[in-house]
């Protein structure tokens, strides 16, 4: 049976050393490889925020939905708003409000506040109320 010497171990840590550092050395290791930076900025979570008006000021109230989902925010009464969910680059968010156009914006890679101005739409009520007829009560006296 062999004893340990102290110039065994010396030896053989040396040997270990010299193994581990040709092999870090030898290895072909990248910081970053631009398909894995294209990667990660597409996959990057955003929270965004904004604020909603019209041509007069804050619009309270509007509907943001996230396109095809049922994930959405209501502006509050100075028309702000933070998006409950984190965002991806390429989703769509959709703005509606009564009386005014739908739009929807593409969320970008650097999107982190949207300030969207919506324009006014004409609403129109379908149907009028029939006047050939004068009213009469189904109540007896």
């Amino acid at each position: 049976m062999k004893t340990l010497t102290m110039k065994n171990i010396v030896r053989g840590m040396s040997l270990m050393a010299i193994v581990m550092m040709a092999g870090l050395t030898c290895n072909l290791m990248y910081a970053q490889s631009p398909t894995m930076a294209l990667a990660t900025v597409a996959d990057q979570q955003l929270t965004i925020k904004g604020k909603v008006s019209d041509d007069k000021g804050a619009l309270p109230g509007v509907n943001i939905v996230l396109k095809g989902s049922k994930v959405g925010v209501v502006t509050d009464e100075n028309g702000a708003f933070t998006f409950p969910r984190a965002l991806s680059a390429g989703d769509v968010l959709v703005f509606s409000f009564l009386g005014y156009e739908k739009q929807e914006v593409k969320i970008d890679a650097d999107t982190t506040f949207i300030n969207l101005i919506l324009t006014s739409d004409l609403v129109e009520i379908m149907g009028a109320p029939n006047t050939d007829k004068p009213y009469k009560s189904k109540r007896s006296n």
